[in-house]
C-alpha cells in the first residue's frame, strides 16, 4: 500500500511571510495541527501547533512575527509513491509526528502518526474480524442442558444489546 492511501489531502499551506497569528487561525479553521510552509510553490518547512506554543509564545514572540521564525526547516518528507512501510520507518527514525507528502517537489498531502494508527487499526480489524465473530457466536464457558452459556448459580446471561 502506498502513502497516498493513508494521507490527508490537500495539505494546508501558508507562505513564509504569514504571521504566527494567521497560522494559528488557519490551523483552527481547518482543524489541523500543522501547516506546510511554502514559497513559490516549493516546500520551505513545516509549522506545528507545538512550534507556535514552544518557539513563539513561550519565547515571547508576537503574533505578528512570521512563521519562518518558528517553523521547522528542512521538513522531513515522504514521497506520494512510497510504500507505507517506508513512512513507518521515517517516523521511527526521525521522531516527527507529521510528514508532508511530496509528488516530485510539490506538496500533495500530509501523513500523520494518527493516520498510521488508523491503518494499524484497520489491519487488526481485518485480521481479527473472523476470530472475533467466531468467539461471539460460541463463547467459551459453562454449558447448561440445552447448550447455552450460564452464569454461576445456573442463571442465564442477560440478553445482548444486539438482541
Amino acid at each position: 500500500m502506498n502513502v497516498s492511501a493513508s494521507m490527508s489531502a490537500p495539505a494546508v499551506s501558508v507562505s513564509t511571510t504569514t504571521t504566527i497569528g494567521e497560522a494559528a487561525r488557519q490551523m483552527d479553521a481547518h482543524g489541523v495541527g500543522c501547516l506546510v510552509v511554502t514559497e513559490g510553490g516549493a516546500l520551505r518547512g513545516i509549522v506545528t501547533d507545538r512550534d507556535i506554543v514552544v518557539r513563539a509564545v513561550a519565547s515571547g514572540l508576537d503574533r505578528d512575527d512570521l512563521v519562518r521564525e518558528v517553523m521547522t526547516a528542512p521538513a522531513v518528507t515522504v514521497s506520494v509513491g512510497d510504500d507505507i512501510h517506508a513512512a513507518y520507518r521515517t517516523f521511527r527514525n526521525s521522531g516527527v509526528r507529521r510528514l508532508p507528502v511530496l509528488d516530485e517537489r510539490r506538496v500533495v498531502g500530509m501523513l500523520t502518526v494518527d493516520d498510521l494508527l488508523m491503518d494499524v487499526f484497520r489491519r487488526v480489524a481485518d485480521l481479527l474480524g473472523p476470530v472475533a465473530w467466531s468467539v461471539l457466536e460460541d463463547p467459551p464457558g459453562p454449558q447448561d442442558e440445552i447448550g447455552h452459556r450460564t452464569q454461576a448459580g445456573g442463571k442465564s446471561p442477560p440478553a445482548s444489546r444486539g438482541s
